[in-house]
């Protein structure tokens, strides 16, 4: 609200205690000496200020003052608040101009100045004034008026605001623009909002030839409708629907987040990056191309370990894990891109928070959760969540284009190869340790401007924390080292012995007897699988080391007396060791059942009558026991002898019922024919036998 008013101002409100006529308001300024302080009273912004000044409102008396404060209480919120917009938006506008505009806005400010200085200071006349300072301006006098009516109603602190170039509108918002069919604006905003990015004058083309059939009007102009699209669509907007997720995110500032408060080994990250180099292997025909798969402390920077494999497997990147607890310890915490092999349940085991696989009962738990290190992962193709995203561009520069894989870079991109792509293939024996010495290269520079560096090298850094005594690392035991260097698998063993059956070995021990037909965990070297292999249950407690069975020949005599000496020398033990248990006889265990019972107590002898009599009735003689009964062919061969013998001439001795059948006629123990016996003549016939 406003602290100068005119007579007119005044006059308007009808305020208690004040003259009714302007010329009352005169007379009352003149006898009370309104204008004996400069300080509170000016020249009028208005033509008509009624006197061609305006009074503060302390001059008033106490009544009108008073009722001139209701007014203004009363005044509703909303205009207020409008006001408030406008002025915001005056201000807001005037910041998005160029320094030119601004510059035009200072100009017209001036000429208001001094058309007020002339009036107040030298009491010329308001049109001399201004016909003065437009003058001097360079200007015409309409321009004058016009400005002054942009300023009308505003604070003076707001007049520079307001004098915007002609193109704004005058409460500081953008000028509308031409009228637009509804549907033909849809038409034109899809067209161009397309992944497929089509230029605006193609899109505007096809709105007037479908505008033309449809009768949409009205179209504007392509300009008109440009500067509509980057206004009310805008950039970010734009470069969304035309570029993608990932170029929009460029407009807002990527985070910075410091790693100042870790320490060496207690964050890592871990990652892979294809390397663009041809290498040679004894095992495929054509080059082919290795990943560089390695973890970096959050701490320092430094790699602290890697490995290089044709793949992003499970298997290289359990090898890297142990490689780098092997040598500086067990981390805290580690960031993982959220890929298929550093996801894998080999890895991760039962960590509720995988990506990739479900949480089963009988899972081996994988590296990760087994040393309890929590893990994070990471957004893919996002550089910002793993810092190790930028040592693999310095790293891709240094070990690709160094002059030692001259002929064997691929290049970046398919087209961006070389002149001399594919001339050459590193070994591969050579090309590990290229790498290897370029990876030390990269943690020896010195000079790193990063947080925790500050001029040292990355390995400075991280054998300085190392060194710290707040620093405290977990160290593996060497019954932990086989959760790295060895693979994992869950296999059932064979019922009976509990062998392992494991491709194409078989391996065994004398403590898989207790979990034959249950599974379990075998922790294996890739390389080496006719080695021991470490066997452990579901929970990762270890139960033996299992060797491999080789298979035998078929003749081998000598692996046969093994086979049963080794058999032999485990029934031996397996028979001590019942022994050592079963300490007692059976007798000894009867003994101790009955021990302590009650003894049976005597029978009574028998009372027996001094007189007996014999019982008479009846033979009390044995009779004797009836013959065995034989078979119907032991029969049949016993007759068809009796029968020789009788054709013979020889006598057959009836049975008396108590001597066999076979003894009584003496065929038992006489042969069928006597050619073994002493009736054979030598001329090779038989002579009768002798009569008994």
């Amino acid at each position: 609200m406003k602290d100068f008013m005119s007579f007119g101002d005044l006059l308007a409100l009808s305020l208690p205690g004040l003259p009714s006529s302007l010329s009352g308001f005169a007379k009352r300024a003149n006898a009370e000496g309104w204008r004996a302080n400069s300080a509170l009273f000016r020249k009028a912004s208005g033509r008509d200020g009624g006197g061609g000044f305006e009074y503060h409102i302390s001059l008033l008396p106490k009544v009108a003052q008073a009722r001139l404060a209701m007014i203004r209480a009363g005044a509703s919120e909303e205009a207020t608040r409008e006001a408030k917009a406008k002025k915001e938006a005056l201000w807001s506008r005037w910041n998005r101009l160029s320094k030119d505009h601004k510059a035009i806005c200072e100009t017209r400010l001036k000429v208001l100045q001094r058309v007020e200085e002339l009036v107040r200071d030298r009491e010329i006349r308001r049109e001399a004034a201004v016909a003065i300072a437009t003058y001097d301006a360079g200007v015409q006098k309409s321009a004058y008026y016009e400005w002054r009516k942009l300023t009308e109603g505003l604070d003076p602190e707001d007049h520079l605001a307001a004098l915007a170039p002609a193109f704004a509108a005058t409460d500081g918002t953008l000028i509308d623009l031409a009228e637009c069919h509804p549907d033909a604006w849809a038409f034109l905003a899809s067209d161009y909002l397309r992944p497929e990015k089509p230029s605006f004058s193609a899109c505007y083309r096809r709105l007037q030839k479908v505008s033309k059939k449809q009768k949409w009007a009205p179209i504007p102009s392509e300009r008109t409708l440009r500067r509509r699209m980057e206004s009310e669509v805008g950039k970010a907007a734009i470069l969304l629907k035309r570029d993608g997720k990932d170029k929009a995110r460029t407009l807002i500032p990527a985070q910075r987040r410091s790693r100042a408060h870790f320490h060496a080994m207690q964050a890592t990250n871990m990652d892979g990056h294809k390397i663009d180099v041809f290498v040679s292997v004894p095992w495929a025909k054509k080059p082919v191309r290795f990943y560089l798969i390695g973890i970096q402390d959050l701490y320092s920077g430094m790699i602290l370990s890697h490995r290089l494999a044709e793949a992003e497997t499970w298997e290289a990147v359990r090898l890297v894990i142990g490689d780098m607890v092997e040598r500086y310890g067990i981390p805290e915490t580690m960031y993982l891109d959220n890929g298929k092999a550093f996801a894998s349940k080999w890895i991760t085991g039962d960590a509720v928070k995988r990506f990739r696989f479900k949480v089963k009962e009988e899972d081996p738990r994988g590296l990760l959760s087994t040393l309890k290190i929590e893990t994070h992962f990471t957004r893919p193709y996002a550089g910002q969540s793993k810092p190790i995203e930028r040592a693999w561009r310095d790293l891709a520069e240094v070990i690709s284009k160094h002059p030692f894989c001259s002929g064997a870079y691929t290049g970046n991109k398919p087209d961006a190869k070389p002149e001399n792509y594919m001339t050459r293939a590193i070994p591969f024996e050579d090309f590990r340790q290229h790498v290897a010495a370029q990876i030390e290269e990269h943690n020896a520079q010195e000079g790193r401007r990063a947080e925790n560096c500050r001029g040292r090298s990355f390995t400075q850094t991280f054998e300085a924390s190392m060194n710290t005594p707040s620093t405290i690392v977990r160290v593996p035991t060497a019954a932990q080292a086989s959760l790295w260097l060895l693979a994992s698998d869950a296999i059932k063993t064979k019922k009976g012995s509990g062998e392992i059956h494991f491709q194409g070995n078989r391996y065994w021990d004398v403590a898989l007897n207790q979990h034959a037909g249950s599974k379990v965990v075998i922790r294996f070297d890739p390389d080496a699988l006719h080695e021991p292999v470490k066997v452990y249950d579901l929970k990762n407690r270890l139960i033996c080391d299992a060797k491999c069975i080789d298979n035998t020949g078929f003749d081998n005599v000598d692996d046969a007396r093994m086979h049963a000496r080794a058999v032999k020398n485990h029934i031996k033990a397996v028979q001590q060791v019942a022994d050592a248990h079963a300490t007692m006889s059976a007798q000894q265990l009867g003994e101790i059942y009955y021990r302590g019972e009650k003894a049976k107590p005597p029978e009574p002898e028998k009372v027996r009558p001094t007189v007996t009599r014999l019982v008479t009735n009846g033979s009390l003689a044995l009779s004797p026991a009836p013959a065995d009964a034989i078979s119907e062919e032991r029969f049949e061969s016993l007759f068809s002898r009796a029968l020789g013998i009788v054709q013979g001439g020889a006598v057959i001795e009836f049975p008396n019922g108590n001597t066999p059948v076979g003894i009584a006629s003496g065929v038992h123990s006489e042969p069928k024919s006597s050619e073994y016996g002493s009736g054979k003549k030598k001329g090779g016939k038989t002579r009768p036998p002798s009569s008994p």
